[in-house]
C-alpha cells in the first residue's frame, strides 16, 4: 500500500457521516481503489453520496457521477426483490414447488424442490451438470432448460450451496412463467423505472460509453479447488467465468440476473432505500412491510457447500451472523458481488449502505473496503 495523495473525492454528505467520507478517501490514499462509489441512505434520504477515481485505467477516464459498472452478485439483491414483490402480490408462493409455475422443472426427481429452496440456495442446483461456457448464458432457453432437465447436486433443503450464476436463471424463469416478462423487463418496469434507479439487468448500448472497466483480481473464484467430485468444483467449474467477461458486448446485453447487472452505489441505494423503509419510498410501493419479514425466514445456517464458509441465508438474501457481522441489528440483510461490492439493508435502522467499485479483490476475506465502510456508517448512528 502507498501513502500517495488520494484523488479528489466528489459528492456530498451530511457532516454526521464525515467518518465514512474519511474511510472512503483513505482507501484511495492507501492504493486500494481505482474507481468507486458509496451511498448511505437513512429514512429514505441520501445522507452520503460519494464517488471518485478512474473508470478506465487505459484511457484515464474519470469515474463520474453517472459511471456504472458490472456489479456481479450485487445484482442478486435486485432479482430477489422482484421475487418478494411477486409473493407480496399473491402471485408466487415460496412454499410451493417450483414445478407449480414451471412444469418442466419436475424432471429428474425435482418435483419436491420448493421455491424457497431456490431463494435460499438450498435447491441443489448450484451448477450445471452439463458444463457450459459464458456464451451459453446469452441463450436464456439453453441455460435455463439444462437446469430444468438435470438432477440436484445434493438433497434439496439439506444445507446451502451458493448458486453463483444459476440463481438468476432459476428465479428469472419462475418470474417469466408467472408474469410473461423477463426479469430484466419486470425490474425495469416495476422497480427501476418508478424509483428512477439507474440499474440495468440487460444493459442497453446507450449506456456503454459510461461503463467503467473492471480491474480483474488476478484469479477466479474456485481456482484453488482441485477435488473434482466436490460440490464446490462441480458448481464453479460448470460455468467458468473470467473477470473480463463484462467487456463483451453480448454479456452486457444479456439478462444474467445473478451476476450481470450494471449500476453504481447510487442506483443500488435508490432501490434498497425503499426496502429499508418497509417497502415504500415516496409514492412508490414495492411491497408491504409484512412481506419483507419473509426475508428473515432462515433457509440455511452452516458451512456452505460451495464457498466453504459459514453463511446464513434467508429468503433471497444473506443474513448477518457471527462470522459476517455486517449489522448490529436483527432485521438487517445483505449481499455483495465478486471483487468487493457490498450492499446492506437494515429495516430496524431504516438504513441502506451501498458500495460499488471497479478494482476487484480475489479474496473477499481480506477485502475490508466495503465491510469497513458499512461498519463506519453504523458508527455514525451511535
Amino acid at each position: 500500500m502507498s501513502n500517495t495523495a488520494a484523488p479528489e473525492i466528489q459528492g456530498t454528505n451530511d457532516p454526521r457521516f464525515d467518518p465514512v467520507r474519511e474511510y472512503f478517501t483513505k482507501s484511495f490514499a492507501d492504493g486500494l481503489e481505482v474507481g468507486a462509489s458509496a451511498v448511505v441512505t437513512l429514512d429514505g434520504e441520501v445522507v452520503l453520496d460519494l464517488w471518485g477515481g478512474v473508470a478506465d485505467a487505459e484511457s484515464g477516464a474519470m469515474w463520474e457521477r453517472d459511471t456504472i459498472v458490472n456489479v456481479w452478485s450485487t445484482t442478486k439483491t435486485m432479482a430477489g426483490i422482484c421475487m418478494l414483490m411477486l409473493a407480496d402480490r399473491g402471485e408466487l408462493d415460496f412454499d410451493a414447488p417450483v414445478a407449480t409455475y414451471w412444469p418442466e422443472f419436475a424432471a429428474e426427481g425435482k418435483e419436491a424442490v420448493l421455491v424457497r429452496h431456490v431463494m435460499g440456495h438450498t435447491s441443489g442446483l448450484s451448477g450445471w451438470q452439463t458444463p457450459i461456457v459464458a456464451e451459453d448464458l446469452y441463450d436464456w432457453e439453453k441455460a435455463t432448460g439444462l437446469l430444468a432437465a438435470q438432477a440436484p447436486l445434493w438433497t434439496p433443503g439439506e444445507g446451502s450451496g451458493y448458486h453463483a450464476i444459476t440463481l438468476g436463471n432459476l428465479q428469472g424463469e419462475v418470474l417469466r412463467r408467472i408474469t410473461g416478462q423477463t426479469i430484466g423487463e419486470f425490474f425495469a418496469h416495476e422497480v427501476a423505472g418508478p424509483l428512477g434507479a439507474d440499474f440495468h439487468i440487460g444493459t442497453g448500448a446507450e449506456h456503454d460509453d459510461r461503463i467503467a472497466t473492471l480491474v480483474p483480481p488476478g484469479g477466479n473464484i474456485g481456482d484453488d479447488i482441485t477435488d473434482e467430485a466436490s460440490i464446490a468444483y462441480r458448481t464453479l467449474a460448470s460455468c467458468p467465468l473470467d473477470a473480463t467477461e463484462p467487456r463483451d458486448e453480448r454479456w452486457r446485453r444479456a439478462e444474467i440476473p445473478a451476476a450481470g447487472g450494471h449500476g453504481n452505489a447510487r442506483s443500488v441505494a435508490a432501490v434498497h432505500a425503499a426496502i429499508a423503509c418497509g417497502g415504500s419510498l415516496g409514492d412508490v410501493t414495492l411491497c408491504a412491510p409484512e412481506s419483507l419479514e419473509r426475508v428473515f425466514d432462515v433457509q440455511a445456517d452452516g458451512i456452505d457447500h460451495v464457498l466453504g464458509k459459514h453463511l446464513t441465508f434467508g429468503m433471497g438474501f444473506g443474513l448477518p451472523n457471527e462470522d459476517v457481522p455486517l449489522s448490529p441489528n436483527k432485521r438487517a440483510f445483505y449481499w455483495g458481488g465478486w471483487g468487493g461490492s457490498v450492499a446492506v439493508i437494515d429495516l430496524d435502522a431504516r438504513l441502506s449502505v451501498s458500495y460499488v467499485m471497479n478494482r476487484m479483490e480475489k479474496d473477499s476475506d481480506n477485502d475490508y473496503r466495503g465491510p469497513g465502510l458499512v461498519l463506519t456508517a453504523y458508527g455514525c448512528l451511535a
